[in-house]
């Protein structure tokens, strides 16, 4: 099929790439005419595995394509993903102008019939919003389609190409057995396809979403329940994690969420709930406690340290917001970040990733270190925020050597406490017992 995909960003270069990938011809359409120069010279933006494999074999094979020119990618394509942007507004609500703007143009181009597709997450309504506003400048048929995505960065291709399920909400029968017939590759290993109306597709999505971010908050009171009693969050995770109606995913506390989807998901629900007049109480809960979360290593380096800190030299392992991705958006780290320099700490600071974006954010505040270990020469203590694999079997031996104190706040929980007592560190985590010197 011939496809155009509106927006490059993280869902639709995913999105563009992995429908390739399966024989489609795709056109990838951005305004922003150096991205579209890099993308065409095999260049991808942001970090995903598995992604850059697939882009340049399809850029390759002659299947992947990208412009600046949306008339000329609306007259080859039936099909139409609107992949836009929906930042965070003031008040918390999504802010649609991206997806509005593009919506008149549709009108205006379209010159034959089209599915146009909601693939980014919108609020309640938007696919109706859409529709009116393409109505407003044509009379040529079209169908408008929530089809949300459900990709988690670090894994958004295996995601795509073995989709746990695909949301079609139209009612349509025409564009359903279109995006049937498109989605077939996907779902040919008996993976559902849930048919339902516009409305109930588009809170899916969000109602998926801030249900992940409560059970991570709910875990996160849990462990700070823990650690006032003297409890062992570890063990009750797994207490509770094997009974089937809860399940084990996302049960691993920390220091609260990030990144670009649940913290404006949970907002958007929350100002869309307000705006009909419901008071979602949870969810609010859900923002209080992780806005808390968030920077709840700052008071146990503070006491460890007397309230002491100015002028500390701090190393910080990770500043993505989770592992296997750059994305630094909503990052714990940037709050932890900010604390510490308010508080006049010296930082330094690495991540496999996503130096590059906090360098965009801090400049020379922050020392940029080119592995692990340099992060800890001289260090007074070391922060943990991100869990990337190749911190979780160090030399402890080395890291004793280069730090001025064997000391670490691991906000991810990636170290065994006995290997810590071992090792002779003062070690704190989040919802277990102080390992102390």
């Amino acid at each position: 099929m011939n496809i155009a995909v509106i927006g490059t960003g993280y869902v639709g270069l995913v999105s563009g790439t992995c429908l390739a990938e399966v024989g489609n011809q795709v056109i990838c359409v951005d305004i922003d005419k150096e991205k579209v120069a890099q993308l065409k010279k095999g260049i991808v933006p942001i970090y995903e595995p598995n992604l850059e494999e697939l882009f340049l074999k399809n850029i390759n094979a002659d299947r992947l394509h990208f412009t600046t020119d949306l008339k000329s990618a609306l007259d080859i394509s039936q099909i139409v993903f609107l992949a836009l942007p929906t930042p965070q507004d003031e008040d918390g609500s999504a802010d649609l102008k991206y997806v509005e703007s593009v919506a008149h143009q549709l009108g205006e181009l379209i010159t034959d019939y089209k599915i146009i597709i909601n693939k980014s997450t919108v609020p309640v309504g938007t696919s109706k919003i859409v529709k009116d506003i393409i109505s407003q400048h044509t009379k040529v048929p079209f169908d408008v389609v929530s089809n949300p995505e459900f990709l988690r960065e670090g894994f958004a291709v295996q995601d795509f190409m073995n989709p746990e399920r695909i949301v079609i909400g139209s009612k349509s029968k025409k564009a359903i057995d279109i995006l049937t017939k498109l989605y077939s590759p996907f779902t040919a290993i008996n993976r559902p396809v849930i048919l339902m109306d516009e409305k109930s597709a588009e809170l899916t999505k969000y109602a998926a979403n801030t249900f992940l971010a409560t059970k991570i908050t709910f875990m996160n009171e849990v462990a700070n329940l823990c650690e006032i009693i003297g409890a062992n969050v570890d063990d009750v995770r797994k207490g509770i994690g094997s009974d089937s109606r809860i399940g084990n995913k996302f049960l691993f506390p920390g220091i609260g969420f990030g990144g670009s989807c649940f913290p404006k998901d949970v907002n958007a629900l929350v100002h869309s709930s307000d705006a009909a007049g419901y008071d979602f109480q949870i969810l609010k809960s859900v923002l209080a406690v992780n806005k808390v979360q968030k920077k709840s290593l700052i008071p146990k380096v503070r006491r460890y340290f007397n309230n002491q800190i100015e002028g500390k030299k701090i190393g910080l392992w990770g500043l993505a917001f989770k592992p296997n991705t750059d994305d630094v958006r909503e990052a714990p780290a940037l709050d932890i970040i900010n604390e510490l320099l308010l508080a006049g700490v010296k930082i330094t600071a690495y991540d496999a990733e996503a130096m590059p974006n906090m360098k965009k954010i801090y400049g020379n505040q922050i020392t940029f270190c080119k592995n692990a270990y340099e992060v800890l020469e001289n260090v007074d203590c070391l922060l943990i925020n991100t869990e990337w694999r190749e911190f979780y079997s160090p030399d402890f031996a080395k890291m004793k050597s280069l730090m001025k104190n064997p000391v670490i706040f691991d906000g991810r929980n990636i170290f065994d406490l006995d290997l810590m007592k071992t090792n002779g560190f003062h070690y704190e985590s989040v919802g277990r017992e102080i390992v102390a010197l």
